[in-house]
């Protein structure tokens, strides 16, 4: 039906007839020539109606947006003074002598030619319609470029592309699955995978050495910006390969993607920095580089002070003190400062006390704050030694349990070093290496996997059961601009080591056999030294597309609620299916409030 593509003529097409197809973008009739931009997948051109060409002006005249056209002309140069630089075919145009409307359209539910603000429910009911702005198709394309570069990388190095099952087995790894029944196995379930992890551990075992998958995963938990039940992910695993050889070799990817899809350079190498280092400096596991400031330790400075909230978390183990210095902060209103405590409560801080430098040379003189009476002239004046502060900063404190602390100041160390202009440079990749094996729940009185229970520590057996709190992993966070677009380890192929590891969890033998038999038995056959990674694929293209939020890459995303509007999912099934299923509903609670 056409010869080119709207969004791909040039003037090297100069005086050729072509045949065109797209929807109406605009349409724009200037009193005796009619001039519509016809649109579709790869662009806009300029199709010229004149009375001249009687039949195709009369039909143009009845064109409405959205319509569905077929063109038929002679391409030309733009009239000088007239050509459009931000458009790719800005500098022709297409003279049409036949035109055939292929369908009409109702008006759609927003407009697709101009920036107007349209609900993202109102977006995602009508997905299709959304999907036709150019903006949107832009993200998509890259996404394409991106999925096909890394795929590229993968098959050059030797990877295999193995696809693994959707219904499988439930298994702890984090969040809740989606779960489904089974017909032909009565009052059993498969589970939708949160992730090919086990499928592709087994994988080594088998010998095929280097697999990676472009794969839809899983995961029944809330939802957020960066979140969605189902997404996509690069998931790579490889045999033979050290913690630092699969790393450097996973960085050559990203470098390599970014040179190919953005013409940037990332950094060779990434920086490294330990998880320790990372929740010190940063109070994040994923601290985003672009923004110089640090969290300063400052609990032995004020052990002794009459300030009860600092001296008790100074002196508290669990507990933390620290200083964030915010250069010319000095200038921020009484209402700035109350909107930032109010900010960094939603992270569970009890205050956000502070000291305004107004003239560093005076010493205590010199200072505004409603602390520091409370605090020895001595302690303040180290303080501000150590965090360097200088006439006109502000510095900022955050005394309680370490994990507030951390969280409250490293979050907002990212509003203000954004906010405020401080954020250097576009790309800051790092690698966060050296996590605990294992976190310590009070609830629940027991262990938890901080990546997963297949991850392998850096110690023994016999050391690893000795402290298992002080036990680091063989564990890996690819970090880009404070967001983690990459998450893996190298994996435990010992079964003694497994069955350790299964144990502090607090899964027992019978209960290990149940789940995880089938990789248990795997690793007593041979199973090489194995190591991967995952990466966030929708993730990765919402950073490098500029997008706000993963729904803005993905073609059919769910909302906040895990909803479809499009299709009106997840929505009931028949009486006869659930009965086919051996599946009784139960009427759902009352909401408080409701009659009985």
């Amino acid at each position: 039906m056409r010869s080119h593509r709207c969004g791909e003529l040039t003037e090297s097409q100069l005086d050729q007839e072509v045949d065109l197809c797209g929807w109406t973008h605009r349409r724009r009739d200037h009193g005796g020539v009619i001039f519509i931009d016809l649109r579709d997948r790869e662009g806009l051109v300029q199709v010229v109606f004149d009375p001249d060409y009687a039949d195709a002006f009369k039909l143009a005249e009845s064109v409405r947006s959205e319509y569905v056209l077929k063109v038929h002309g002679k391409v030309r140069s733009r009239p000088a003074g007239t050509e459009n630089p931000n458009l790719g075919t800005g500098k022709v145009e297409v003279l049409a002598t036949q035109l055939e409307i292929l369908n009409k359209a109702e008006t759609p539910p927003f407009p697709l030619e101009s920036e107007v603000e349209v609900s993202e429910e109102t977006r995602l009911r009508y997905r299709y319609i959304d999907l036709r702005r150019p903006a949107m198709q832009q993200k998509l394309r890259m996404r394409r470029d991106i999925t096909r570069s890394l795929r590229g990388f993968m098959d050059a190095n030797g990877f295999w592309e193995i696809e693994t099952p959707f219904l499988t087995k439930a298994t702890p790894e984090g969040a809740r699955d989606y779960l489904v029944p089974s017909r032909t196995h009565p009052n059993h379930f498969f589970a939708l995978p949160q992730s090919p992890q086990l499928y592709k551990q087994l994988l080594m075992v088998s010998g095929l050495d280097r697999y990676y998958q472009v794969v839809r995963c899983f995961r029944d938990e809330d939802l957020r910006a960066d979140r969605q039940p189902e997404f996509t992910q690069l998931d790579i695993e490889t045999s033979f390969m050290d913690q630092d050889a699969i790393t450097d070799l996973m960085e050559e990817m990203i470098r390599a993607l970014f040179k190919e899809v953005l013409d940037a350079e990332l950094p060779n190498p990434f920086p490294r920095m330990t998880y320790a280092e990372a929740m010190r400096d940063y109070g994040s596991d994923k601290p985003d580089l672009r923004v110089p400031f640090k969290l300063v330790d400052v609990a032995d400075l004020l052990t002794t002070c009459e300030f009860k909230v600092f001296a008790g978390a100074a002196k508290d183990p669990e507990g933390r003190v620290a200083a964030l210095r915010l250069p010319k902060g000095a200038e921020l209103s009484r209402k700035e400062l109350d909107d930032l405590a109010a900010f960094v409560a939603i992270y569970g801080a009890k205050g956000l006390a502070y000291i305004k430098v107004t003239d560093r040379a005076t010493g205590i003189e010199g200072l505004q704050s409603p602390i520091v009476k409370f605090l020895p002239p001595e302690a303040v004046l180290a303080i501000l030694d150590r965090v360097g502060a200088e006439t006109g900063d502000v510095v900022f404190f955050g005394a309680d349990k370490a994990k507030i602390v951390s969280e409250a100041l490293g979050a907002l160390r990212i509003k203000l070093g954004h906010e405020r202009g401080f954020a250097e440079g576009e790309w800051k990749p790092l690698w966060v290496v050296d996590f605990p094996m294992f976190e310590w729940d009070d609830k629940d009185g027991r262990w938890f996997a901080m990546h997963h229970p297949f991850t392998a520590p850096k110690c023994g057996v016999e050391e690893l059961k000795a402290d298992p709190g002080k036990a680091l992993s063989k564990g890996y966070d690819m970090v880009l601009n404070g967001t983690e677009i990459g998450g893996g380890s190298v994996r435990i192929h010992r079964q003694d080591m497994q069955d350790v590891v299964f144990k502090l969890l607090g899964i027992e033998d019978e209960e290990a056999q149940q789940k995880f038999g089938f990789l248990l038995t795997a690793l007593k056959y041979g199973a090489p030294p194995h190591g991967g990674i995952a990466f966030g694929l929708d993730r990765l293209v919402m950073l490098m597309s500029g997008a706000n939020s993963i729904r803005e890459v993905m073609a059919f995303p769910k909302t906040q609620s895990a909803w479809c509007p499009m299709i009106d999912a997840p929505a009931p099934v028949t009486d006869m299916q659930l009965r086919e299923l051996g599946i009784k509903l139960r009427k759902p609670p009352e909401a408080k409030g409701e009659a009985n």
